[in-house]
């Protein structure tokens, strides 16, 4: 079998619903002919006409944070500080080696909206796949919020991964994980609940704040996870360089070999 290309990001769209309100992209549409006039501008004598069917240049005018599509979290987004003390890097600073690794799929879509997976869990996915972590490897987790991605309640679904889970891949060398969730740790409905009732503060991003201790980065908004299997692909997902930022928008593939 030829090499297999499984496309695990979303696209950037005006009409979907895949950030909170407020947050979305804003991207601007402009044709062949509304394009032409500035594409006279550059050539002294040119006419619609000396062109070929009389068309200019298509581009898009777009808005947008670092972190709506498909994206790569820099450590800088989680805390200042990574490694119990180190600045923390920016997206432009994160070592390409962490974005061209082996995957590992956790498949957790049978928990429930809000769960806070713990270690336990992490551990009987991993004894129910066969697999011993080993450094580097690239875990994303499948979520039901993948299956819901562009409805209402996207936002909203699917499960977190709690401090302890995510410590617990980290210190067996993993460096970058994934969801196809809005966010790496639970959505936020859920998490005001609890502090609401407890005035925890620590279970407030805690996923996002085991960053504090070992840097790392995640890749959040990713898709057609259950397309892939538990192992065996590799991902791609080298995120655009943005000088000095917490995030950097990547087009992230899973590579299955034959």
């Amino acid at each position: 079998m030829p090499r297999k290309l499984i496309d695990i990001s979303v696209p950037l769209r005006n009409d979907v619903t895949a950030d909170p309100p407020g947050n979305h992209p804003t991207i601007q549409y402009i044709d062949h002919q509304q394009g032409l006039p500035r594409m006279l501008q550059f050539f002294d004598g040119l006419k619609a006409q000396d062109l070929p069917d009389g068309q200019g240049w298509a581009v898009e005018q777009v808005s947008l944070s670092t972190h709506n599509g498909t994206h790569l979290d820099a450590p800088w987004h989680f805390h200042p500080t990574m490694n119990r003390g180190e600045r923390s890097w920016t997206i432009d600073e994160v070592p390409l080696e962490w974005c061209f690794q082996p995957g590992i799929k956790l498949d957790f879509r049978h928990l429930p909206d809000g769960y806070v997976a713990t270690v336990d869990d992490v551990e009987n996915e991993l004894t129910r796949i066969g697999h011993t972590l080993s450094p580097l490897e690239i875990v994303v987790v499948n979520t039901s919020a993948g299956a819901k991605f562009g409805q209402t309640d996207y936002v909203n679904s699917g499960c977190g991964m709690g401090y302890e889970a995510t410590m617990y891949l980290l210190e067996r060398g993993v460096r970058l994980t994934g969801t196809d969730g809005w966010s790496w740790d639970a959505p936020f409905v859920y998490t005001a609940k609890k502090y609401a009732e407890t005035k925890d503060a620590g279970l407030i991003w805690e996923g996002h704040k085991a960053g504090r201790h070992i840097g790392y980065c995640h890749l959040e908004k990713l898709h057609s996870l259950d397309k892939l299997p538990s192992t065996g692909f590799t991902i791609s997902c080298f995120p655009v360089k943005i000088e000095r930022a917490s995030a950097g928008w990547t087009r992230a593939v899973a590579i299955i070999d034959s």
